[in-house]
Protein backbone atom coordinates (compact mmCIF):
# COMPACT_ATOMS: atom_id res chain seq x y z
CA UNK A 1 0.00 0.00 0.00
CA UNK A 2 2.58 2.05 0.74
CA UNK A 3 4.65 1.46 -1.95
CA UNK A 4 1.69 1.87 -4.39
CA UNK A 5 1.15 5.40 -2.85
CA UNK A 6 4.73 6.47 -3.28
CA UNK A 7 4.60 5.51 -6.74
CA UNK A 8 1.03 7.37 -7.39
CA UNK A 9 2.96 10.36 -5.39
CA UNK A 10 5.83 10.38 -8.13
CA UNK A 11 3.75 9.88 -10.74
CA UNK A 12 1.42 13.23 -9.84
CA UNK A 13 5.12 14.82 -9.29
CA UNK A 14 5.71 13.78 -12.83
CA UNK A 15 2.49 15.16 -14.02
CA UNK A 16 3.18 18.34 -12.39
CA UNK A 17 7.17 18.61 -13.69
CA UNK A 18 5.79 17.88 -17.04
CA UNK A 19 2.61 20.24 -17.15
CA UNK A 20 5.28 22.99 -15.76
CA UNK A 21 7.63 22.21 -18.42
CA UNK A 22 4.69 22.67 -20.97
CA UNK A 23 4.06 26.04 -19.72
CA UNK A 24 7.40 27.05 -19.99
CA UNK A 25 8.05 25.94 -23.40
CA UNK A 26 4.71 27.45 -24.50
CA UNK A 27 5.88 30.84 -22.92
CA UNK A 28 8.97 30.76 -24.74
CA UNK A 29 7.11 29.87 -27.62
CA UNK A 30 4.60 32.69 -27.69
CA UNK A 31 7.86 35.08 -26.98
CA UNK A 32 10.09 34.03 -29.70
CA UNK A 33 6.71 34.43 -32.09
CA UNK A 34 5.93 37.57 -30.54
CA UNK A 35 9.10 39.41 -30.35
CA UNK A 36 11.04 39.98 -33.59
CA UNK A 37 13.10 37.45 -35.79
CA UNK A 38 15.30 37.95 -38.89
CA UNK A 39 14.56 34.59 -40.34
CA UNK A 40 13.19 34.48 -44.04
CA UNK A 41 12.36 30.77 -44.37
CA UNK A 42 8.43 30.89 -43.01
CA UNK A 43 8.10 34.18 -45.79
CA UNK A 44 5.33 33.84 -47.74
CA UNK A 45 4.26 36.48 -50.88
CA UNK A 46 1.20 38.25 -51.25
CA UNK A 47 2.07 39.49 -54.82
CA UNK A 48 4.37 37.24 -57.70
CA UNK A 49 8.37 37.45 -56.47
CA UNK A 50 8.86 39.71 -59.20
CA UNK A 51 6.96 42.17 -57.53
CA UNK A 52 9.51 42.47 -54.73
CA UNK A 53 12.16 42.78 -57.34
CA UNK A 54 11.40 45.63 -59.26
CA UNK A 55 9.16 43.67 -61.32
CA UNK A 56 12.35 41.01 -62.57
CA UNK A 57 12.91 37.33 -61.85
CA UNK A 58 15.86 35.78 -61.27
CA UNK A 59 16.77 32.73 -63.52
CA UNK A 60 20.79 32.57 -62.89
CA UNK A 61 22.53 30.53 -60.72
CA UNK A 62 21.83 31.31 -57.03
CA UNK A 63 25.20 32.89 -55.62
CA UNK A 64 26.66 31.88 -52.32
CA UNK A 65 26.96 34.57 -49.44
CA UNK A 66 29.66 32.99 -48.10
CA UNK A 67 33.11 35.12 -47.66
CA UNK A 68 36.07 34.00 -49.56
CA UNK A 69 38.85 35.43 -47.21
CA UNK A 70 41.66 34.35 -49.16
CA UNK A 71 40.50 36.78 -52.08
CA UNK A 72 41.52 40.27 -50.98
CA UNK A 73 44.32 43.03 -51.87
CA UNK A 74 46.03 45.39 -49.32
CA UNK A 75 46.27 48.98 -49.41
CA UNK A 76 48.29 51.50 -47.53
CA UNK A 77 46.73 54.91 -46.62
CA UNK A 78 47.71 58.09 -44.45
CA UNK A 79 46.00 59.23 -41.76
CA UNK A 80 47.08 62.42 -39.77
CA UNK A 81 50.38 61.09 -41.37
CA UNK A 82 50.37 58.34 -39.44
CA UNK A 83 50.49 54.69 -42.24
CA UNK A 84 47.39 52.49 -42.20
CA UNK A 85 47.92 48.76 -44.14
CA UNK A 86 44.35 48.07 -44.84
CA UNK A 87 43.16 44.55 -46.09
CA UNK A 88 40.38 45.39 -48.60
CA UNK A 89 37.98 42.38 -49.92
CA UNK A 90 36.10 44.08 -52.79
CA UNK A 91 32.98 43.56 -55.17
CA UNK A 92 31.09 41.42 -52.60
CA UNK A 93 27.16 40.47 -54.03
CA UNK A 94 25.65 40.99 -50.68
CA UNK A 95 22.95 38.81 -51.92
CA UNK A 96 22.09 35.18 -53.74
CA UNK A 97 20.06 35.91 -56.53
CA UNK A 98 20.55 39.96 -57.12
CA UNK A 99 18.55 42.90 -59.36
CA UNK A 100 21.84 44.66 -60.13
CA UNK A 101 25.14 43.80 -59.03
CA UNK A 102 26.60 47.40 -59.24
CA UNK A 103 24.81 48.40 -56.33
CA UNK A 104 24.08 45.26 -54.56
CA UNK A 105 27.58 45.35 -53.90
CA UNK A 106 29.51 46.20 -51.05
CA UNK A 107 33.61 47.05 -50.16
CA UNK A 108 35.01 45.53 -46.60
CA UNK A 109 38.04 47.05 -45.23
CA UNK A 110 39.96 45.65 -42.25
CA UNK A 111 42.98 46.64 -40.70
CA UNK A 112 46.09 44.77 -41.47
CA UNK A 113 47.06 44.65 -37.84
CA UNK A 114 43.88 42.65 -36.95
CA UNK A 115 45.59 39.88 -38.67
CA UNK A 116 48.35 39.37 -36.68
CA UNK A 117 46.86 39.91 -33.29
CA UNK A 118 47.49 43.34 -32.79
CA UNK A 119 44.84 45.62 -30.52
CA UNK A 120 43.97 49.59 -31.79
CA UNK A 121 42.59 52.12 -30.02
CA UNK A 122 41.67 48.90 -27.59
CA UNK A 123 40.38 47.23 -30.22
CA UNK A 124 40.88 43.72 -31.40
CA UNK A 125 39.46 41.33 -34.55
CA UNK A 126 36.76 40.14 -32.64
CA UNK A 127 35.32 43.02 -30.63
CA UNK A 128 35.95 46.33 -33.51
CA UNK A 129 32.91 48.05 -34.41
CA UNK A 130 31.57 47.90 -37.70
CA UNK A 131 31.47 51.17 -39.55
CA UNK A 132 28.90 50.89 -42.04
CA UNK A 133 28.17 54.09 -44.52
CA UNK A 134 26.01 54.29 -47.31
CA UNK A 135 26.75 56.55 -50.38
CA UNK A 136 23.09 57.18 -51.09
CA UNK A 137 21.93 61.03 -52.03
CA UNK A 138 18.79 62.32 -53.41
CA UNK A 139 17.19 58.61 -53.36
CA UNK A 140 19.86 57.85 -56.29
CA UNK A 141 21.49 54.71 -56.77
CA UNK A 142 24.88 54.26 -54.97
CA UNK A 143 27.74 52.18 -55.54
CA UNK A 144 29.62 50.80 -52.24
CA UNK A 145 32.35 53.08 -51.23
CA UNK A 146 35.41 53.02 -51.81
CA UNK A 147 39.18 53.77 -49.58
CA UNK A 148 40.46 56.31 -51.42
CA UNK A 149 38.41 59.32 -52.98
CA UNK A 150 39.45 59.03 -57.07
CA UNK A 151 37.68 55.97 -56.98
CA UNK A 152 34.66 57.23 -56.01
CA UNK A 153 31.56 57.19 -57.94
CA UNK A 154 30.82 60.08 -60.02
CA UNK A 155 34.27 61.14 -58.89
CA UNK A 156 35.46 62.76 -55.76
CA UNK A 157 33.48 65.37 -54.57
CA UNK A 158 34.42 68.51 -55.61
CA UNK A 159 35.71 71.62 -52.77
CA UNK A 160 38.13 70.78 -50.54
CA UNK A 161 39.07 67.55 -49.79
CA UNK A 162 39.82 65.43 -46.47
CA UNK A 163 42.96 63.89 -47.73
CA UNK A 164 42.48 61.56 -45.40
CA UNK A 165 42.72 63.69 -42.47
CA UNK A 166 40.56 63.77 -39.01
CA UNK A 167 38.41 66.42 -38.84
CA UNK A 168 38.62 68.22 -35.45
CA UNK A 169 35.29 69.82 -33.88
CA UNK A 170 35.15 72.53 -35.06
CA UNK A 171 32.10 73.23 -37.35
CA UNK A 172 32.59 72.81 -41.55
CA UNK A 173 30.50 75.71 -42.01
CA UNK A 174 27.75 75.77 -44.57
CA UNK A 175 27.69 73.24 -47.25
CA UNK A 176 25.36 73.07 -49.91
CA UNK A 177 25.37 70.01 -52.39
CA UNK A 178 28.46 69.31 -53.96
CA UNK A 179 30.72 70.92 -50.69
CA UNK A 180 33.59 68.54 -49.37
CA UNK A 181 31.07 66.84 -47.67
CA UNK A 182 28.44 65.58 -49.96
CA UNK A 183 28.78 63.53 -53.15
CA UNK A 184 27.52 64.31 -56.45
CA UNK A 185 24.11 63.25 -55.71
CA UNK A 186 23.21 65.05 -52.42
CA UNK A 187 24.86 62.17 -49.91
CA UNK A 188 27.78 61.58 -47.59
CA UNK A 189 31.16 61.16 -49.16
CA UNK A 190 32.38 57.80 -46.95
CA UNK A 191 35.87 58.21 -47.78
CA UNK A 192 37.44 60.62 -45.56
CA UNK A 193 34.76 58.90 -42.35
CA UNK A 194 36.12 55.45 -43.78
CA UNK A 195 39.60 56.27 -43.30
CA UNK A 196 38.92 57.82 -40.16
CA UNK A 197 36.98 55.02 -39.01
CA UNK A 198 40.18 52.52 -40.07
CA UNK A 199 42.64 54.88 -37.85
CA UNK A 200 40.32 54.52 -34.89
CA UNK A 201 40.47 50.48 -35.12
CA UNK A 202 37.15 49.94 -36.81
CA UNK A 203 35.91 47.68 -39.61
CA UNK A 204 34.69 49.31 -42.62
CA UNK A 205 31.77 47.61 -44.49
CA UNK A 206 30.35 49.95 -46.92
CA UNK A 207 27.21 48.70 -49.57
CA UNK A 208 25.99 50.00 -52.45
CA UNK A 209 22.39 50.37 -52.80
CA UNK A 210 19.63 50.49 -55.84
CA UNK A 211 17.57 53.73 -56.20
CA UNK A 212 15.20 55.92 -57.80
CA UNK A 213 17.19 56.11 -61.25
CA UNK A 214 18.18 52.58 -61.29
CA UNK A 215 16.31 50.65 -64.55
CA UNK A 216 17.44 48.04 -66.50
CA UNK A 217 15.53 46.07 -69.73
CA UNK A 218 13.00 48.78 -69.21
CA UNK A 219 11.66 48.34 -65.73
CA UNK A 220 12.66 50.56 -62.87
CA UNK A 221 14.52 48.40 -60.19
CA UNK A 222 15.48 50.52 -57.88
CA UNK A 223 12.05 52.62 -56.48
CA UNK A 224 10.82 52.38 -52.78
CA UNK A 225 11.57 50.14 -50.70
CA UNK A 226 14.89 49.19 -52.93
CA UNK A 227 17.21 51.17 -51.10
CA UNK A 228 16.53 50.40 -47.87
CA UNK A 229 16.09 46.67 -48.61
CA UNK A 230 19.19 46.47 -50.30
CA UNK A 231 20.96 47.85 -46.95
CA UNK A 232 18.95 45.49 -44.53
CA UNK A 233 20.41 42.52 -46.45
CA UNK A 234 23.91 43.83 -46.60
CA UNK A 235 23.50 43.44 -42.59
CA UNK A 236 22.49 40.29 -43.28
CA UNK A 237 25.86 39.50 -45.13
CA UNK A 238 27.42 40.75 -42.37
CA UNK A 239 26.02 38.52 -39.68
CA UNK A 240 25.59 35.43 -41.99
CA UNK A 241 29.59 35.76 -42.31
CA UNK A 242 30.00 36.86 -38.55
CA UNK A 243 32.57 33.42 -38.47
CA UNK A 244 34.75 34.65 -41.11
CA UNK A 245 34.84 38.21 -41.02
CA UNK A 246 36.57 40.58 -38.50
CA UNK A 247 34.75 42.74 -36.25
CA UNK A 248 32.08 42.08 -34.22
CA UNK A 249 28.84 41.92 -36.38
CA UNK A 250 26.85 43.07 -32.71
CA UNK A 251 28.24 46.30 -32.92
CA UNK A 252 27.40 47.63 -36.52
CA UNK A 253 27.30 51.20 -36.89
CA UNK A 254 25.28 53.16 -39.88
CA UNK A 255 26.37 56.18 -41.27
CA UNK A 256 24.03 58.38 -44.29
CA UNK A 257 23.43 62.01 -44.64
CA UNK A 258 20.59 63.19 -46.33
CA UNK A 259 18.13 60.85 -48.36
CA UNK A 260 21.41 58.52 -47.00
CA UNK A 261 20.62 59.57 -43.70
CA UNK A 262 16.86 58.59 -43.81
CA UNK A 263 18.22 54.98 -44.90
CA UNK A 264 20.30 54.87 -41.47
CA UNK A 265 17.40 56.07 -39.33
CA UNK A 266 15.48 53.55 -40.82
CA UNK A 267 17.65 50.70 -40.58
CA UNK A 268 18.01 51.50 -36.76
CA UNK A 269 14.31 51.86 -36.37
CA UNK A 270 13.13 48.68 -38.45
CA UNK A 271 15.56 45.76 -37.19
CA UNK A 272 13.80 42.20 -38.65
CA UNK A 273 10.13 43.97 -39.32
CA UNK A 274 7.93 41.55 -40.86
CA UNK A 275 6.64 44.17 -43.76
CA UNK A 276 10.19 44.02 -45.64
CA UNK A 277 10.81 40.24 -45.65
CA UNK A 278 8.84 39.27 -48.63
CA UNK A 279 11.73 41.78 -50.26
CA UNK A 280 14.97 40.35 -48.45
CA UNK A 281 13.47 36.82 -49.23
CA UNK A 282 12.87 37.71 -53.29
CA UNK A 283 16.76 38.74 -53.25
CA UNK A 284 18.11 36.17 -51.55
CA UNK A 285 19.49 37.94 -48.49
CA UNK A 286 20.70 36.02 -46.00
CA UNK A 287 18.12 34.27 -43.17
CA UNK A 288 19.22 35.74 -40.27
CA UNK A 289 18.62 39.20 -38.69
CA UNK A 290 19.20 42.66 -39.65
CA UNK A 291 19.14 44.76 -37.00
CA UNK A 292 21.67 47.17 -36.24
CA UNK A 293 24.02 48.56 -32.79
CA UNK A 294 23.85 52.37 -33.39
CA UNK A 295 22.83 54.67 -36.82
CA UNK A 296 24.55 58.10 -37.83
CA UNK A 297 21.73 60.26 -39.00
CA UNK A 298 23.10 63.51 -40.66
CA UNK A 299 20.37 66.01 -42.45
CA UNK A 300 17.75 63.20 -42.68
CA UNK A 301 15.09 63.71 -45.49
CA UNK A 302 12.89 61.46 -44.37
CA UNK A 303 9.13 61.53 -42.28
CA UNK A 304 7.80 62.32 -46.09
CA UNK A 305 4.82 61.96 -45.11
CA UNK A 306 4.54 65.20 -43.05
CA UNK A 307 7.73 66.45 -44.38
CA UNK A 308 5.83 69.25 -46.94
CA UNK A 309 3.77 69.98 -43.82
CA UNK A 310 6.94 70.88 -41.73
CA UNK A 311 8.73 72.55 -44.48
CA UNK A 312 5.47 74.96 -44.44
CA UNK A 313 5.53 75.66 -41.06
CA UNK A 314 9.18 76.80 -41.06
CA UNK A 315 8.84 78.95 -44.30
CA UNK A 316 5.56 80.00 -44.59
CA UNK A 317 5.49 83.82 -45.41
CA UNK A 318 9.15 83.20 -46.58
CA UNK A 319 8.27 84.04 -50.55
CA UNK A 320 11.36 84.37 -51.97
CA UNK A 321 13.16 81.07 -52.55
CA UNK A 322 17.25 80.79 -52.36
CA UNK A 323 19.46 78.29 -53.10
CA UNK A 324 17.03 76.21 -54.78
CA UNK A 325 19.73 74.96 -57.76
CA UNK A 326 21.47 73.63 -54.56
CA UNK A 327 18.48 71.00 -53.99
CA UNK A 328 18.15 67.45 -55.73
CA UNK A 329 15.16 67.70 -57.43
CA UNK A 330 14.30 71.34 -56.67
CA UNK A 331 13.47 74.22 -59.45
CA UNK A 332 16.31 76.39 -60.02
CA UNK A 333 14.51 79.24 -61.78
CA UNK A 334 12.05 80.15 -60.13
CA UNK A 335 12.70 83.29 -57.01
CA UNK A 336 9.82 84.48 -55.69
CA UNK A 337 6.07 81.83 -54.57
CA UNK A 338 3.12 82.75 -56.48
CA UNK A 339 -0.35 83.60 -54.94
CA UNK A 340 -1.00 80.26 -55.41
CA UNK A 341 1.51 78.35 -53.91
CA UNK A 342 1.42 80.94 -51.05
CA UNK A 343 -1.79 79.59 -50.39
CA UNK A 344 -0.57 76.06 -50.39
CA UNK A 345 1.48 76.92 -47.77
CA UNK A 346 -0.76 78.61 -45.67
CA UNK A 347 -2.38 74.85 -45.37
CA UNK A 348 0.33 72.61 -45.46
CA UNK A 349 1.18 74.84 -41.96
CA UNK A 350 -2.21 74.10 -40.79
CA UNK A 351 -1.68 70.88 -41.43
CA UNK A 352 1.46 70.46 -39.52
CA UNK A 353 -0.25 71.72 -36.34
CA UNK A 354 -2.51 69.21 -36.85
CA UNK A 355 0.18 66.36 -37.05
CA UNK A 356 1.84 67.53 -33.94
CA UNK A 357 -1.25 68.15 -31.78
CA UNK A 358 -2.15 64.28 -32.47
CA UNK A 359 1.55 62.41 -32.57
CA UNK A 360 1.74 62.47 -28.92
CA UNK A 361 5.29 63.27 -28.51
CA UNK A 362 6.70 64.34 -25.43
CA UNK A 363 9.39 66.53 -24.25
CA UNK A 364 10.82 66.51 -20.31
CA UNK A 365 7.24 64.84 -19.54
CA UNK A 366 5.56 67.08 -21.93
CA UNK A 367 2.99 66.31 -24.95
CA UNK A 368 4.16 68.59 -27.41
CA UNK A 369 1.78 71.01 -29.05
CA UNK A 370 1.34 74.06 -31.24
CA UNK A 371 -1.37 76.51 -31.61
CA UNK A 372 -3.11 77.49 -34.68
CA UNK A 373 -0.36 80.27 -35.44
CA UNK A 374 2.63 77.95 -35.66
CA UNK A 375 3.51 78.87 -31.70
CA UNK A 376 3.33 76.23 -28.77
CA UNK A 377 5.83 73.87 -26.82
CA UNK A 378 6.60 72.05 -30.06
CA UNK A 379 7.75 76.02 -31.16
CA UNK A 380 9.43 76.44 -27.83
CA UNK A 381 11.50 72.85 -28.07
CA UNK A 382 12.78 74.16 -31.71
CA UNK A 383 13.85 78.08 -30.11
CA UNK A 384 16.01 75.59 -27.16
CA UNK A 385 17.86 73.64 -30.37
CA UNK A 386 18.63 76.46 -31.83
CA UNK A 387 19.97 78.42 -29.08
CA UNK A 388 21.41 75.30 -27.96
CA UNK A 389 23.46 75.30 -31.05
CA UNK A 390 24.59 78.91 -31.02
CA UNK A 391 25.90 78.20 -27.40
CA UNK A 392 27.79 75.31 -28.05
CA UNK A 393 29.20 77.39 -31.11
CA UNK A 394 30.41 80.37 -28.46
CA UNK A 395 31.31 78.23 -25.98
CA UNK A 396 34.20 76.92 -28.55
CA UNK A 397 35.55 80.45 -29.12
CA UNK A 398 33.29 80.96 -32.15
CA UNK A 399 32.32 84.76 -32.77
CA UNK A 400 28.72 85.42 -33.36
CA UNK A 401 27.82 88.81 -33.50
CA UNK A 402 23.87 90.08 -33.39
CA UNK A 403 24.93 92.52 -36.11
CA UNK A 404 25.42 89.60 -38.17
CA UNK A 405 22.42 87.61 -36.67
CA UNK A 406 19.70 90.03 -35.32
CA UNK A 407 17.36 86.74 -34.48
CA UNK A 408 19.40 85.96 -31.76
CA UNK A 409 20.29 87.46 -28.01
CA UNK A 410 23.11 87.42 -26.31
CA UNK A 411 23.95 89.08 -23.26
CA UNK A 412 27.35 88.32 -21.57
CA UNK A 413 28.58 85.72 -23.28
CA UNK A 414 24.76 83.58 -22.82
CA UNK A 415 22.52 83.03 -25.84
CA UNK A 416 19.17 84.39 -24.01
CA UNK A 417 16.56 84.07 -26.82
CA UNK A 418 15.60 83.15 -30.70
CA UNK A 419 13.23 84.70 -32.89
CA UNK A 420 12.03 81.82 -34.32
CA UNK A 421 10.07 83.98 -37.05
CA UNK A 422 13.39 85.95 -38.08
CA UNK A 423 15.60 83.02 -37.83
CA UNK A 424 13.57 81.13 -40.60
CA UNK A 425 13.75 83.88 -42.41
CA UNK A 426 17.85 84.01 -42.56
CA UNK A 427 18.07 80.24 -43.28
CA UNK A 428 15.36 80.84 -46.68
CA UNK A 429 13.57 78.60 -48.41
CA UNK A 430 15.33 76.24 -51.26
CA UNK A 431 11.89 74.59 -52.26
CA UNK A 432 8.80 75.82 -53.08
CA UNK A 433 5.34 74.41 -51.91
CA UNK A 434 4.63 70.93 -51.60
CA UNK A 435 8.57 71.10 -51.40
CA UNK A 436 8.79 66.67 -51.75
CA UNK A 437 5.50 65.52 -53.13
CA UNK A 438 5.11 68.28 -56.09
CA UNK A 439 2.11 68.59 -57.40
CA UNK A 440 3.23 67.60 -61.31
CA UNK A 441 5.09 64.81 -59.30
CA UNK A 442 8.29 66.00 -60.66
CA UNK A 443 10.54 66.23 -56.76
CA UNK A 444 12.72 63.76 -56.39
CA UNK A 445 10.95 62.09 -53.75
CA UNK A 446 7.91 61.63 -56.27
CA UNK A 447 10.26 59.28 -58.49
CA UNK A 448 11.41 57.33 -55.59
CA UNK A 449 7.85 56.45 -55.15
CA UNK A 450 7.38 55.18 -58.65
CA UNK A 451 7.23 51.63 -59.32
CA UNK A 452 8.42 49.25 -61.91
CA UNK A 453 6.73 50.61 -64.39
CA UNK A 454 5.64 54.50 -63.16
CA UNK A 455 8.55 56.69 -62.71
CA UNK A 456 6.88 58.91 -60.34
CA UNK A 457 4.07 59.02 -57.75
CA UNK A 458 1.96 61.03 -55.09
CA UNK A 459 2.81 60.04 -51.56
CA UNK A 460 0.22 62.13 -50.01
CA UNK A 461 -3.06 62.55 -50.33
CA UNK A 462 -2.73 66.66 -50.24
CA UNK A 463 -1.08 66.55 -53.43
CA UNK A 464 -2.65 63.85 -54.99
CA UNK A 465 -5.78 65.74 -54.23
CA UNK A 466 -4.33 69.11 -56.04
CA UNK A 467 -2.35 67.03 -59.01
CA UNK A 468 -1.40 68.75 -61.71
CA UNK A 469 0.04 65.82 -64.00
CA UNK A 470 -1.92 63.53 -66.07
CA UNK A 471 -2.43 60.44 -65.08
CA UNK A 472 -0.54 60.75 -61.73
CA UNK A 473 -1.35 58.12 -59.42
CA UNK A 474 -0.93 57.81 -55.18
CA UNK A 475 1.75 54.79 -54.55
CA UNK A 476 0.06 52.16 -52.32
CA UNK A 477 0.08 53.47 -48.62
CA UNK A 478 2.35 50.08 -47.45
CA UNK A 479 5.06 51.34 -49.60
CA UNK A 480 4.94 54.76 -48.17
CA UNK A 481 5.06 53.10 -45.17
CA UNK A 482 8.00 50.95 -45.28
CA UNK A 483 10.02 54.11 -45.70
CA UNK A 484 8.95 55.97 -42.67
CA UNK A 485 11.17 54.99 -39.62
CA UNK A 486 8.76 57.28 -37.76
CA UNK A 487 5.75 54.75 -38.17
CA UNK A 488 8.40 51.45 -36.49
CA UNK A 489 9.53 53.86 -33.61
CA UNK A 490 8.42 52.54 -29.99
CA UNK A 491 6.95 49.37 -31.32
CA UNK A 492 9.26 46.74 -29.82
CA UNK A 493 7.34 43.98 -30.73
CA UNK A 494 7.79 44.54 -34.40
CA UNK A 495 11.00 45.74 -35.05
CA UNK A 496 14.64 45.76 -33.10
CA UNK A 497 15.73 49.23 -32.74
CA UNK A 498 19.10 50.28 -32.70
CA UNK A 499 20.06 51.27 -28.91
CA UNK A 500 22.49 54.52 -29.83
CA UNK A 501 21.28 57.76 -32.63
CA UNK A 502 23.99 60.41 -33.67
CA UNK A 503 21.74 62.93 -35.19
CA UNK A 504 22.79 65.75 -36.85
CA UNK A 505 20.91 68.99 -38.55
CA UNK A 506 22.81 72.00 -40.27
CA UNK A 507 21.60 75.35 -38.50
CA UNK A 508 21.53 76.87 -42.27
CA UNK A 509 19.80 73.91 -43.52
CA UNK A 510 17.19 74.57 -46.06
CA UNK A 511 16.44 70.85 -47.69
CA UNK A 512 14.23 70.12 -44.91
CA UNK A 513 12.68 71.52 -42.36
CA UNK A 514 14.48 71.52 -39.05
CA UNK A 515 11.21 69.70 -37.55
CA UNK A 516 11.99 66.72 -38.85
CA UNK A 517 15.12 65.38 -36.95
CA UNK A 518 13.97 67.32 -34.01
CA UNK A 519 10.63 65.02 -34.08
CA UNK A 520 12.65 61.90 -35.19
CA UNK A 521 15.03 62.62 -31.99
CA UNK A 522 12.33 63.14 -29.81
CA UNK A 523 10.47 59.71 -30.84
CA UNK A 524 13.37 57.72 -30.76
CA UNK A 525 13.78 59.35 -26.79
CA UNK A 526 10.41 58.52 -25.91
CA UNK A 527 11.14 54.74 -26.70
CA UNK A 528 13.85 54.68 -24.03
CA UNK A 529 16.66 54.95 -27.04
CA UNK A 530 20.13 57.10 -26.35
CA UNK A 531 20.27 59.52 -29.14
CA UNK A 532 22.30 62.35 -28.95
CA UNK A 533 21.25 65.13 -31.27
CA UNK A 534 22.78 68.38 -31.97
CA UNK A 535 21.99 71.38 -34.56
CA UNK A 536 25.58 72.11 -35.83
CA UNK A 537 26.23 76.09 -36.00
CA UNK A 538 26.34 77.62 -39.16
CA UNK A 539 26.53 73.89 -41.05
CA UNK A 540 24.48 73.54 -44.29
CA UNK A 541 23.01 70.21 -46.01
CA UNK A 542 26.39 67.97 -45.05
CA UNK A 543 27.06 64.91 -43.18
CA UNK A 544 30.04 63.65 -41.48
CA UNK A 545 31.27 66.78 -39.62
CA UNK A 546 32.93 66.83 -36.31
CA UNK A 547 34.71 63.52 -36.92
CA UNK A 548 36.28 63.77 -33.88
CA UNK A 549 33.75 63.63 -31.34
CA UNK A 550 31.35 61.44 -33.67
CA UNK A 551 34.00 58.86 -33.01
CA UNK A 552 34.46 59.51 -29.65
CA UNK A 553 30.96 59.14 -29.23
CA UNK A 554 31.29 55.47 -31.10
CA UNK A 555 33.75 54.47 -28.41
CA UNK A 556 31.81 55.38 -25.48
CA UNK A 557 28.93 53.11 -26.34
CA UNK A 558 30.70 50.42 -27.98
CA UNK A 559 33.47 49.58 -25.59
Amino acid sequence: MIRRKMIALSLAMTAVLSLSACSSNQTAKKATTSSPSGTLSQVTYKHKVSYYRGGTTYSGKTRSLKLNTKKYTTKTITVNKQKIKVRCYTNLVYVSKPVNTKYQSMNIYVPEKYFHNKKINGYSKSTAPIFMPNNIGGYMAGTAGTLTAGAMSGGAPAGNKLSGKMQGSKPTGKAPSGSSNLNANGGASSTSATQAALAKGYVVAAPGARGRDTKQSGKYTGKAPAAIVDLKAAVRYLKFNQSRLAGNTNKIISDGTSAGGAMSALLGSTGNNAEYKPYLKAIGAANTSDSIFAAFVFAPITNLNNANTAYEWEFNGVNNISGASMTPGASNSQTKLTNKQKKLSKQLKQDFVSYVNQAGIKANGQTLKLNSDGTGSFATLIKKEIMNSAQTALNKGITIKTSKYPWLTIKNGKVTDVNLTKYFKSVGRSKTPPAFDALNVSQAENIEFGDSTTNAKHFTKFSQQRNTKSGATMADSSIIKLMNPMAYIGRKSQATMAKHFWIRYGETDSNTSVAVPTLLAQKLKNAGVDVNYHVQWNTGHAGDYDMTNMFMWVDSIAK
